[in-house]
């Protein structure tokens, strides 16, 4: 159980850090995201660890970093730029 809990802790740190890396700009503090991302894992796997049973270890960390990864994406943002609208810009009538 130990070495599941440390192995998603890792898997965890290693997503959040991926995360602040490729999405600065859309994520809150860096600090916050490192630790929401380890957190996160562990919980994830702890869950599965608790549903599963032990001798999973490869489904437990899977669902640490499905977890993480879920965790992790209610942090972000709106981006820096605005957003493009999908449509064309149709004039509007003149008033009268």
């Amino acid at each position: 159980m130990i070495w599941e809990a440390l192995g998603a802790m890792a898997v965890g740190l290693a997503i959040a850090y991926a995360a602040t890396r490729q999405l600065p700009e859309r994520l809150p503090d860096r600090s916050l995201v490192l630790a929401t991302g380890p957190a996160a894992a562990l919980l994830g796997g702890l869950i599965c660890h608790i549903v599963l049973g032990g001798g999973h270890p490869l489904v437990t960390l899977t669902v640490a970093a499905l977890v993480s990864v879920a965790i992790l994406s209610l942090l972000l943002g709106e981006s820096a730029r605005p957003a493009q609208r999908l449509g064309r810009k149709v004039p509007s009538a003149p008033h009268v």
